[in-house]
């Protein structure tokens, strides 16, 4: 890598964890991807690709909608698409100390590309990995363990209470695929992790399915 003897440097996951002789065991495994830094918190000069290597469960389009369509009973089936897409949104700002922002944006203006279904919120946001395993079908937001923790890490599941902010939509976390399917061809999630400076963005596609 071209270090000299006399240059300090850390390596890192993407999430900012050093690696260290007590952890590597359980941070370095098979096809992770890890940063060679001068120091844990230096910035990227460039922005960095991973490819996320999974085998998508087949359900994931093949029932795309299928749960929306039961829940509408009858009725127009969008509103409940929609209604899992800000899943994520509502349990990430759930232990928000100021206020709840969580905005729904319809874009039909052909001038900013193909039109899109945006979910907006300032949440605690995800890390690479919690990204990763958001992608993952029938990967419960409540059995994600340790550095493969979900976007819902420290969630505490509310009380139910019919139709507020507190409700929790999709319990198995597996209806926001499903529905991201049912509304487009493609899902784009950008995060920023409170505790971090690295922005981090998933691409998941039916065409890469």
């Amino acid at each position: 890598f071209g270090i000299s003897s006399n240059e300090t440097f850390v390596i890192t996951t993407t999430n900012r964890t050093e690696i260290t002789e007590d952890n590597f065991s359980k941070l370095v495994q098979d096809g992770v991807t890890l940063y060679l830094l001068q120091s844990v918190d230096q910035m990227l000069l460039v922005a960095t690709k991973e490819r996320i290597e999974f085998l998508p469960h087949y359900d994931t389009l093949v029932k795309s909608g299928m749960y929306e369509y039961y829940a509408s009973e009858g009725q127009n089936p969008l509103p409940f698409a929609l209604a899992e897409l800000i899943d994520n949104s509502l349990s990430a700002t759930s232990q928000n100390a100021g206020i709840r922002s969580i905005h729904i944006k319809l874009l039909f203006d052909d001038s900013q590309g193909k039109p899109a279904v945006a979910v907006i919120d300032n949440g605690s946001g995800m890390t690479s990995k919690q990204l990763n395993n958001w992608a993952v079908y029938r990967l419960s937001k409540f059995t994600r363990q340790g550095d493969f923790e979900s976007d819902h890490s420290g969630y505490v599941r509310p009380l139910p209470v019919p139709r507020s902010l507190n409700s929790d939509i999709s319990y198995f976390g597996v209806g926001g695929k499903q529905a991201v399917f049912f509304v487009g061809q493609s899902a784009r999630m950008i995060s920023k992790p409170a505790a971090s400076q690295d922005v981090h963005e998933l691409v998941l596609s039916k065409e890469d399915f």
